[in-house]
């Protein structure tokens, strides 16, 4: 019915006579790869593999906080609660100098941990505090860290900081100075509110 099917073989002779194709070994020269290719380039893609996954790590090293998301989000909590405190409900991100001078600059570290919602336990009479802090405002200019301060007195509460690690977080504010606590121009535009817990 339907077409009749040819087949052609060839066949294998050891000597290469008659009408066969002749199939040989390849010989060690002629051989691509051996075992000991395979092991020494799977030894070196593993040491290879070794030294990116030892030598990544210390790369973003650098670049990781040792404050954890906690501290964090305390900072950003506390941040959050100074610049509604201080603004008015027609300028939010407007905070009032006289009112952080008021409510946070002259206050201890005791009445700050309490008006903040910070942690602390009573030990035999000894406040021991589990949580601290630093609010200042500091200039939006370029420069050392220690020239950024507004007013280191008349802006800024909390313990002191001295580049100790820590969680910090910052909002952009501007500053209702009525009372003349801060130097003509140190927030024009505007200034950068600071909060930073350890």
């Amino acid at each position: 019915m339907y077409g009749k099917r040819t087949e052609t073989s060839s066949i294998e002779t050891g000597t290469g006579t008659g009408t066969g194709t002749e199939r040989r070994s390849p010989t060690r020269r002629q051989r691509g790869q051996t075992t000991q290719d395979f092991v020494v380039g799977i030894g070196i893609f593993i040491l290879a593999m070794a030294f990116v996954f030892s030598f990544l790590p210390s790369l973003i090293t650098p670049f990781d906080s040792s404050a954890g998301g906690a501290e964090i989000a305390q900072a950003d909590r506390i941040a959050d609660r100074v610049v509604t405190n201080l603004s008015d409900g027609d300028r939010p991100n407007e905070i009032n100098a006289s009112e952080f001078e008021d409510r946070y600059a002259g206050h201890s570290a005791a009445e700050l941990r309490t008006e903040l919602g910070l942690r602390a336990s009573e030990n035999g009479g000894d406040t021991v505090a589990f949580d601290r802090v630093n609010v200042s405002v500091e200039t939006l200019t370029d420069g050392p860290p220690d020239e950024q301060h507004v007013n280191s007195t008349a802006l800024a509460a909390g313990e002191t900081y001295n580049n100790q690690s820590a969680a910090s977080t910052a909002r952009i504010v501007t500053v209702a100075d009525e009372e003349g606590a801060l130097d003509d121009g140190d927030c024009e535009p505007a200034c950068r509110l600071v909060v930073r817990t350890w």
